[in-house]
């Protein structure tokens, strides 16, 4: 490690210099920006812009970067749906879904008319574009419970509703990838339907039995975390 830092090139390419960098990031930025009341989350997202191959090229965006990543965004929104009311969210659902149709349909409908009009995209791209805008993610939702407001009705409603622009946007950037394959079809559309169904019945039926099961066997607190995580990326790979 040490003579390998008198020869250091960027990118860096050192998998264990790379996850030191990583995490002293995660460790030091949310312990300064803390001192001038500034929210980590933010401070994280620009100290990753910095570094990133669109910065200062410190780091590429490579698969341990795309795992951490995509593990802080998992386990956020796996708190998110940890936190929620269902009985609320139950009771709102209508709003929840609403709101959700408004977010998704707006944003698309300008972006698709913007990237066909305006920056003149083919129609596939322009519908690809345009899924860009139409969704929205719960970034934000640690702040928003850090400020103990996370059982307010606006919360639930908008952890539903992201929920939701999500699958949309997903649904769509299935279709597009089918349709440049030229693989859409009535097969293509009922293996997605069917996958879906399958997909669901799984998390909301055979987990919860899986989770009762091994929490009552197991008390050991760092291997009930470590089941979580598992879950978690087990579902995010049947997804």
């Amino acid at each position: 490690m040490l003579l390998s830092i008198h020869h250091i090139t960027f990118p860096i390419e050192d998998p264990l210099l790379k996850y030191l960098i990583e995490i002293i990031i995660i460790l030091c930025i949310p312990l300064l920006l803390n001192k001038i009341k500034v929210p980590h989350l933010l401070g994280l997202i620009i100290a990753g812009a910095l570094i990133g191959p669109n910065g200062f090229g410190v780091l590429s965006r490579d698969s341990s970067v795309v795992v951490t990543g995509t593990t802080g965004l998992l386990y956020i929104m796996f708190l998110a749906g940890l936190e929620i009311d269902m009985a609320d969210f139950k009771k709102n659902k209508w709003k929840s879904i609403i709101f959700s149709i408004f977010t998704f349909a707006v944003p698309f409908a300008l972006g698709l008319l913007g990237g066909y009009y305006l920056l003149h995209f083919s129609l596939l791209t322009s519908i690809l574009f345009a899924s860009l805008f139409s969704s929205h993610t719960l970034i934000v939702y640690p702040m928003v419970s850090g400020l103990g407001i996370a059982k307010n009705l606006a919360v639930n409603i908008t952890v539903g509703g992201t929920m939701i622009t999500d699958v949309l946007s997903l649904l769509v950037l299935a279709a597009i990838v089918g349709m440049s394959q030229g693989e859409v079809g009535t097969a293509f559309w009922v293996k997605l339907s069917v996958s879906m169904v399958v997909f669901a019945l799984i998390v909301l039926l055979i987990f919860p039995i899986i989770a009762r099961w091994f929490f009552k066997t197991v008390d050991d607190k760092i291997s009930q975390y470590l089941f979580v995580l598992v879950m978690i990326y087990l579902a995010s790979t049947f997804g």
